[in-house]
């Protein structure tokens, strides 16, 4: 794709002076783990796992997204499985993601700190699925997948992070549930299941498909993981597979309690440094941002977010850009980490093909924040509400326009004004 140079826009664009800038740091009370991986291993005994017999193999379901200390927690679950005479093995639980190949989500894995080398247990991400049964969801046939290889264990357990959904809301969303369904659905069950709930919700899915699968599997629970504010683990819990509708709503509820958020509802522009699968499955957590961008599922209500500009990806996304369509404007760096096929494979397999679609891509910093700050129309330094944020994870510190000031609640802290600058187009803050 030819992105056009500075010198063929920056007449298209005129110049806009800049508002003063100011750090902030955001820190509500929170909740706090101090050894979760100490916390899960304790955990299993809820699953009752010493039920099974001597020897017996164990599939521990992993994900790909960031959460705190996930690495040290797979390490200590497998740890415990071993001291307590059983052979476990870790079963990338991602569906689609990492190119929807084995060696695609062994790497997933890998930037997560997750090997065999570092868990001590093998991992299989072979991407083989066993058709379980077709169930009716309204008027959608649903043919539900599951796993071949976590099908070929005495059991299996999920670890995973309990937090609001990136694409609808409801009394279960991201956590143990769909990552049983889609997780260990691997692509063939997560494009099932995708394109089922798009049509017929995504809750009543969840819950059908997963009827199915406690009926056809091992799986004896998970253990449940809720992060805090500052992305730490606020609480760890073992829920056995029959409590899972019971328990994920009031893990959930906590989740929500707990979930980083901007500080200010009213946003003219939100600039992102980053996006990427490990911080949220739609690279922007579409919570934080108050877009879901998904047929047939209204947005939040809050925050109201006039434009976004995403200015790159993480390196841990290994170019996978899913997401980069929720935002209006992004820069030629970002295009330049993009694998189309990595993001293609996540798009066609979830359905939200809105997330891959690009925005208007612009030379570099300087010119695609002018193009924002037209956009907005009656532009005023004085009056515009910009957040400039690293990601939608990492919210305890941010630069904010002077405008946004007093409306900041009380447990955000000024720390110090600002200047934006540009050095051959690429920005930066300096202090005032």
């Amino acid at each position: 794709m030819n992105v056009p140079e500075p010198s063929d826009v920056d007449h298209l664009i005129d110049p806009q002076p800049l508002p003063t800038f100011t750090k902030i740091r955001h820190e509500p009370a929170t909740q706090t783990i101090s050894n979760p991986a100490d916390a899960a291993q304790a955990e299993l005994d809820s699953l009752k796992i010493d039920r099974l017999a001597d020897g017996a193999t164990v599939a521990i379901g992993v994900g790909s997204r960031g959460i705190h200390a996930i690495n040290d927690i797979v390490s200590a679950v497998a740890s415990s499985l071993i001291t307590r005479g059983f052979n476990p093995v870790v079963v990338p639980a991602m569906g689609s993601h990492g190119g929807a190949t084995p060696e695609g989500q062994r790497e997933v894995l890998k930037s997560l700190d997750i090997s065999e080398e570092q868990v001590g247990v093998p991992i299989d991400a072979q991407m083989d699925t066993k058709h379980l049964e077709t169930v009716s969801v309204g008027d959608t046939e649903m043919p539900v997948y599951f796993s071949t290889v976590a099908m070929n264990t005495d059991a299996i357990i999920i670890i995973n992070r309990i937090k609001p959904h990136t694409n609808f809301s409801g009394q279960i969303e991201s956590g143990l549930s769909k990552m049983t369904v889609v997780g260990l659905g691997k692509q063939r069950g997560a494009k099932s299941f995708h394109s089922t709930a798009i049509s017929e919700g995504y809750v009543e899915t969840l819950q059908t498909a997963l009827s199915v699968i406690k009926s056809n599997t091992s799986l004896l629970g998970g253990i449940a993981l809720v992060e805090n504010f500052r992305e730490r683990i606020a609480r760890v819990e073992g829920v056995p597979v029959g409590s899972f509708s019971d328990r994920e709503p009031a893990l959930l509820d906590l989740a929500y309690e707990e979930m980083p958020t901007l500080p200010v509802d009213d946003v003219d522009l939100l600039v992102v440094d980053e996006l990427g699968k490990e911080i949220s499955g739609a690279g922007m957590d579409t919570n934080v941002i108050g877009r879901y961008r998904v047929l047939n599922t209204t947005d939040p209500d809050e925050p109201v977010i006039k434009l976004i500009y995403a200015r790159g990806l993480t390196k841990k996304t290994k170019g996978n850009a899913n997401g980069i369509g929720l935002a209006d404007i992004t820069r030629k760096a970002a295009l330049d980490q993009l694998d189309i096929q990595k993001t293609y494979a996540n798009a066609l397999t979830s359905g939200s093909l809105a997330k891959a679609k690009l925005p208007v891509v612009m030379p570099d910093d300087e010119l695609a924040l002018r193009t924002a700050l037209t956009a907005l129309g009656g532009y005023s330094p004085d009056t515009v509400r910009i957040l400039w944020i690293q990601n939608t994870q990492d919210l305890a510190e941010m630069h904010v326009s002077q405008p946004v000031l007093p409306d900041l609640p009380d447990s955000a802290t000024v720390l110090r004004e600002t200047s934006l600058t540009f050095t051959d187009g690429t920005a930066s803050f300096t202090d005032s």
